[in-house]
């Protein structure tokens, strides 16, 4: 009897032997599998969630991993981010949420050093290589909603500009993002001198961007021809709650901007905002995941001097040209349609309808 349990026995330690031996054969596929890093800011803002569902839904697609982490717009916590990813061997890295462009320069050449590829969304490093930058040209964007918004100015004033005073509420003054912006503007509004612009920090959020536009509507009174809102998707609803709130009608401010988000799409369907381009945040995302991906597996990657397209996509044909605010690395220029003058507010290629589950309430 016991000759039979102890033959049972070895039977059970053979047989979970085995298993092991299985479980570890598989083991090795998962340590193959690509693994990307991704830093973000404010993950709970729409552009945010559409980098996210971008590169996550590519990930899955590939069947690689991105890891996910909120920077919370903090150099130091971005820095400390990325060593590490630099310790956990990462195969690339994707930027995607910094105010500070040149405070992270040295975690940039700490990941250049490690040999992991960057790429960049939104807004690129000062510095350091960064292989790819992939978004539309923010002061490019900025003139075509500035040529939109002086348009609206004329149509408001049988066909003239007069003198007066122009509002442009901004971001956070020491982003990149927020100077591109304020030349992209200044390019259509320099051409008219009898134009005074006033600048009303409005910080990336619709608090301040409401006290600013308060302010300078109460010290500028009637004098104000229209109010220019650099990103209308994070900055538009309090700018108009603050021309409401001062018993005016937000149409007669032609509110004008880059980035639309629900909250833009939502502001030109109530007729509160006149024309904003759309950042093409999802599709960049998704682009920057397939980048990666390719420069780890040896496949061809556009060079400086391509022109990159996609049949029926709203951000094609895109530019790839030098990225000057890096040292090194190319820029992917990619298309941004004013919204509602080129492609219709309803228009399901924009990613604020083809996620607009997301919002639902």
């Amino acid at each position: 009897m016991r000759f039979k349990w102890l033959s049972i026995l070895l039977v059970a330690l053979i047989a979970t032997a085995l298993l092991a031996g299985c479980g570890t054969q598989k083991e090795p596929e998962q340590q193959g599998q690509l693994k990307f890093g991704m830093v973000i800011k404010e993950p709970g803002a729409p552009f945010v969630q559409a980098f996210i569902k971008g590169a996550e839904g590519k990930a899955q697609e590939l069947g690689v991993k991105v890891d996910i982490k909120d920077g919370q717009a903090d150099s130091m916590k971005i820095m400390e981010l990325m060593d590490t990813f630099i310790t956990q061997k990462v195969d690339g890295f994707i930027m995607a949420g910094a105010v500070d462009l040149k405070a992270i320069v040295p975690g940039v050449k700490k990941l250049n050093e490690a040999g992991i590829p960057v790429i960049a969304l939104d807004t690129s490093p000062e510095g350091g290589k960064v292989d790819y930058f992939i978004s539309f040209d923010i002061e490019q964007s900025s003139k075509k909603a500035a040529e939109a918004f002086v348009q609206g100015i004329k149509d408001r004033n049988g066909g003239e500009v007069p003198s007066g005073v122009v509002i442009e509420i901004t971001g956070a003054l020491e982003d990149m993002f927020t100077q591109s912006c304020s030349k992209g503007l200044r390019a259509v509004t320099d051409q008219y001198p009898q134009l005074t612009v006033v600048q009303g920090e409005g910080n990336w959020n619709d608090v301040d961007s409401h006290e600013r536009t308060s302010d300078l509507l109460t010290r500028h009174g009637d004098q104000v021809l229209g109010v220019y809102v650099q990103t209308p998707d994070i900055m538009g609803p309090g700018a108009v709650s603050a021309i409401e709130a001062a018993g005016k009608n937000p149409k007669d401010y032609g509110i004008c901007g880059i980035c639309i988000g629900p909250e833009g799409l939502g502001l030109i369907k109530e007729g509160k905002a006149l024309a904003i381009v759309e950042q093409p945040a999802f599709d960049s995302a998704q682009m920057a995941v397939q980048y990666l991906y390719d420069i780890n597996k040896g496949n061809p990657t556009p060079k400086i001097g391509d022109t990159v397209t996609k049949e029926n996509a709203l951000w094609s044909p895109a530019q790839v040209v030098e990225n000057t605010w890096a040292e090194e690395g190319a820029f992917i220029i990619l298309q941004g349609p004013l919204v509602p003058l080129d492609v219709n507010a309803d228009d399901p290629r924009l990613w604020e309808n083809k996620l607009s589950d997301l919002w639902k309430k």
